[in-house]
């Protein structure tokens, strides 16, 4: 499965409001001048373009491209992106914003940016993305750059696109240039550990939460919710840690073994059954496949869609650690029920921030001209996320606050003392 960065929370009323939210809520804790609110709450730039792209039957359509840079303060921008019918301006804004508070976490020094256009890949042909993708490229010519914005596969792209974004960049600036690029194939420059970063880096907090909160992972028991790229690599390698597997679930329902799930024989059996775990029978089905969520378990990894975790079920959850590798899986209002009952989260912010650790080293690495082996992305990745997580949580006590906030704290405060440094602009 090809690796893609990972997005947060998709409100599809306002999802500018919902970052806005909890950006609110750290900065007033931080005590942020009103000239640097006022810098980090505003993009740097917002770019939009007309691209009429010539279709399979020979007639002329014209699509929207949007890309935004939220900031460069620390760094060239870096995000993904989305081809979706659904793509409006404030969407990306508040991906792009987010961007900037991940790469602050985990201390990577990027700033955030997202594009988009607005389509639906499903119903075109190969050949008809492949022009749709240059010609966004050729439109944003002069805002990519490996030292300004640097883009990376999102919904409804993949390594095939960013392939097409590096070869049109490069032809127009007459040199081969991986670095303008992350996620792309391996032979053009992307990175060994790509495919496992998302999920390795959920393992890794998850682990360094339970040691602080005394859960023996060879005692543990463990739900995941999600059995796509990040839920099964999660569930693998956190399986290899010691922990007991329990409940595994996709777009088919939920299986629960009281037992034990063999996690490596459930993804031999999705890959050869047309990705599905439909009919799998290492575990029994459960009847309403959101039961899953309210197993007694000790780690609960909710790592499928948004707005699992809500109002509606939040009192029945069981499990004493949430770690959220889908985006915003836990509703605002269900996130303050989960504090009162001091269950500790660990935020998408956080927990889903080793695809975009990877996706630095892949810039790192196109930019010395040397391939790092797998084991050396790896620990270099474990080691940047068990950081992080140290981080957020030392904030968490020191501001009295919960683990999401922290991280909005952690991320805001680097940016914030960046700029006051820099003189401001």
């Amino acid at each position: 499965m090809a690796y893609i960065e990972p997005a947060p929370i998709k409100d599809k009323e306002n999802p500018l409001e919902s970052m806005m939210e909890r950006f609110n809520i750290a900065a007033e804790k931080l005590g942020l001048s009103d000239e640097v609110y006022n810098v980090l709450k505003n993009p740097a730039k917002q770019v939009i373009v007309s691209l009429p792209i010539t279709m399979d039957d020979g007639k002329i359509r014209v699509f929207e491209g949007i890309r935004v840079i939220h900031s460069n303060i620390l760094g060239p921008a870096k995000g993904g992106i989305r081809f979706a019918p659904d793509v409006h301006l404030d969407e990306v804004r508040a991906l792009a914003a987010w961007m900037t508070w991940k790469c602050a976490v985990v201390d990577i020094p990027y700033g955030g940016g997202k594009g988009g256009v607005r389509c639906n890949p499903r119903e075109m042909s190969k050949g008809e993305i492949e022009r749709l993708m240059r010609a966004y490229t050729l439109a944003m010519i002069d805002v990519f750059g490996p030292d300004k914005d640097i883009p990376a596969p999102d919904m409804g792209t993949g390594p095939r696109e960013m392939a097409w974004l590096m070869d049109e960049y490069s032809k127009a600036h007459g040199m081969t240039v991986n670095a303008v690029v992350t996620g792309k194939p391996l032979v053009l420059g992307g990175s060994l550990g790509r495919t496992e970063a998302t999920g390795r880096g959920v393992m890794v907090t998850a682990l360094s939460a339970m040691q602080k909160l005394k859960i023996n992972p060879f005692q543990a028991t463990c739900a995941v919710q999600g059995f796509g790229n990040v839920g099964s690599w999660a569930a693998q390698l956190l399986e290899e840690r010691g922990l007991k597997v329990v409940a595994i679930s996709d777009i088919s329902g939920a299986y629960h073994n009281d037992n034990g799930i063999n996690i490596l024989e459930a993804i031999s059996y999705r890959d050869s059954n047309n990705g599905t775990l439909e009919g799998y029978k290492g575990a029994e089905k459960l009847s309403d496949p959101m039961e899953l969520l309210e197993l007694d378990v000790d780690v609960l990894v909710p790592a499928a869609v948004e707005d699992v975790i809500t109002i509606k079920n939040v009192d029945k959850i069981k499990a004493k650690l949430i770690v959220e590798g889908a985006n915003g899986p836990t509703s605002a209002k269900a996130d303050a029920i989960i504090n009162e009952k001091g269950i500790m989260a660990v935020p998408d912010i956080l927990a889903n921030a080793g695809g975009v650790t990877v996706s630095y080293f892949e810039w790192v690495q196109n930019r010395l001209g040397y391939k790092w082996t797998a084991e050396r992305v790896n620990r270099r990745s474990d080691r940047i996320m068990k950081d992080a997580f140290d981080n957020v949580y030392q904030a968490s006590v020191k501001y009295n606050v919960p683990m999401r906030i922290a991280a909005y704290i952690v991320a805001i405060d680097k940016v914030a003392k960046t700029y006051t440094f820099r003189g401001g602009f």
